[in-house]
């Protein structure tokens, strides 16, 4: 396999890796999102019933 051919492997193999930990991260902060949003919604709720 001449050097070219596996640097273009590896670049691609990076790019991939890459994306895929832009995701992992995406999904980790939407999820942090919805359990802020969730707590929030509860305590509205047990305020509201302590009234």
């Amino acid at each position: 396999m001449k050097l070219g051919t596996l640097a273009v492997f590896a670049v691609l193999a990076g790019t991939l890796m890459v994306s895929a930990c832009a995701n992992t991260i995406r999904g980790v902060g939407q999820d942090t999102a919805n359990a802020v949003n969730a707590t929030q919604s509860a305590g509205h709720k047990i305020e509201k019933a302590a009234q």
